[in-house]
C-alpha cells in the first residue's frame, strides 16, 4: 500500500470517530437524546404525578371532605404523608400499598387546597 493511501485511510477514520463523538455529544445536549435510565426517571415521575392527582381526587370525594382538609391542616407538615396513607386515599384501586412518593405528592396537592 502507498504511503499516500495509508495516511488517507488513518485521517478518514479519526474523521469517522471525530464526527461520531460529536454527533453524540450535540445529540444529548441539545437533540433531546435521552438515556435509558433518564426515560425511566421520567416516566416514573408521570405516574407519581397522576397517581397524586388520582389521590387529591379520592381525599375531595369523600362525604365529609371540609372536615378532614381542616384535620389535614392541622396535622404537622412532617407527619402529612402518613396521615394520607393512613386514610388509604394515596393507594390506587387494586393496589394493596402505595408507594410514599404518591402520598409525599398528595399531600403537597392537598396543602394548596389547605391555603386556599
Amino acid at each position: 500500500m502507498k504511503p499516500e493511501r495509508a495516511a488517507n485511510i488513518k485521517y478518514g477514520v479519526w474523521g469517522l470517530i471525530g464526527g461520531a463523538v460529536i454527533a453524540m455529544i450535540v445529540g444529548f445536549a441539545w437533540g433531546g437524546w435521552t438515556t435509558a435510565g433518564t426515560t425511566q426517571e421520567m416516566s416514573d415521575k408521570a405516574v407519581v404525578s397522576s397517581q397524586a392527582a388520582i389521590c387529591v381526587a379520592q381525599f375531595v370525594k369523600q362525604p365529609n371532605h371540609d372536615q378532614k382538609l381542616k384535620e389535614f391542616g392541622e396535622v404537622s407538615t412532617w407527619t402529612r404523608s402518613e396521615y394520607i396513607e393512613k386514610g388509604g386515599w394515596d393507594k390506587m384501586p387494586g393496589q394493596e400499598k402505595a408507594s410514599s412518593a404518591v402520598a409525599r405528592a398528595c399531600a403537597d396537592g392537598l396543602a394548596l387546597l389547605v391555603k386556599k
